[in-house]
């Protein structure tokens, strides 16, 4: 397991050079190829309907950094920064938002419905909430088997006061299943504050009603939510019971392609999360600590531009799916 111990108050000693280098690329896979996403959106020869991860990177990169590939992973809507930190190919997801036959589902799943059980990912979900008994599900199943897996489930705020929600938590408790529930706190369901919609805004101080660990962390703070995330999911491994992780953060777009994301926050909420951009967050602190030089940061930039660019080709070159087809694969 790596290594993400923290120090509080300042940059952690435990974090090595190669930590930090690793979690930096991962972050920098996300933004990168989001930010390439939303260019082609943009020009118009995509379809479908994107909800973009730009800004809540830290979160999937601290999580994901723990598990095997055999580990599970249910995710939300906005999914290709879970997807890729599980290990995904980013050639196969970008063609799978595309629409092409060359995407990890053929282009029949599209953002909402990527699936790559061969990387233990179970799928974005347009449902809100749906992942959760998925993922008690599969760490169910995980626990029967024996086979020491754990499951991860990603859902937003927006999420918490879902039945789904009760349910899954409830019944992971009882029975110690191996799962980590992993909110992505970003204060809006969609245009809903969250402190319009609950009494209670603390997501990890509801644990205590299921009788599990609840946890708080700066979802901005990739070593943090590193750390945080590694102590839940050893503790399931090793046959403890579920935990409940808040990762308080922000989208720094709209809640889709398209969504000017200011009918309902103020610019100077904006731009005051954007300081506390994950990337160059982790950025500034490797470089004052010495952990990592600035030459080294810029290096990964540049590998992973071109890892990008490739995705980008081989989405694009990608032959479209032929309408004939579209029986196949349909079981009733």
């Amino acid at each position: 397991m790596t290594n993400c111990g923290r120090n509080e108050g300042r940059f952690p000693v435990q974090a090595t050079k190669e930590l930090v280098l690793s979690l930096y690329r991962t972050m920098a896979r996300l933004r990168q190829f989001e930010t390439k996403l939303q260019e082609v959106y943009r020009s118009g020869v995509m379809p479908g309907f994107i909800h973009l991860y730009i800004g809540e990177e830290a979160v999937a990169t601290g999580v994901c950094a723990h598990l095997n590939q055999d580990d599970y992973v249910t995710s939300t809507h906005r999914g290709h920064g879970h997807a890729i930190a599980k290990g995904i190919p980013m050639g196969a997801v970008f063609a799978e938002v595309w629409g092409q036959t060359r995407g990890c589902n053929g282009g029949r799943g599209g953002s909402m419905h990527i699936y790559a059980p061969v990387w233990g990912f179970l799928g974005t979900n347009g449902i809100v909430g749906a992942g959760i008994p998925i993922g008690a599900g599969a760490a169910l199943g995980a626990q029967l088997t024996r086979t020491g897996q754990v499951a991860v489930s990603f859902f937003g705020d927006g999420a918490v006061n879902n039945c789904a929600f009760h349910e899954g938590l409830n019944l992971a408790a009882i029975w110690d299943l191996p799962v980590v529930f992993v909110c992505e706190n970003n204060l809006y369901a969609t245009e809903t504050p969250f402190q319009k919609v609950t009494r209670n805004t603390n997501v990890a101080s509801r644990g205590a009603a299921y009788g599990i660990p609840g946890v708080s962390v700066d979802g901005n703070d990739v070593l943090a939510v590193c750390e945080v995330a590694g102590e839940a999911i050893e503790r399931a491994r090793s046959g403890k019971g579920p935990t409940l992780v808040e990762c308080r953060t922000y989208r720094l777009g709209g809640h889709f392609e398209g969504d000017p994301g200011v009918g309902y926050r103020t610019r100077e909420e904006i731009a005051e999360w954007r300081k506390r951009d994950p990337i160059a967050k982790l950025r500034s602190e490797s470089v004052a600590a010495g952990t990592a030089s600035r030459e080294e940061l810029d290096l990964i930039e540049q590998e992973v531009r071109r890892e990008v660019a490739e995705a980008y080709e081989y989405a694009r070159s990608s032959p479209e799916a032929i309408p004939a087809t579209v029986a196949d694969h349909v079981y009733s």
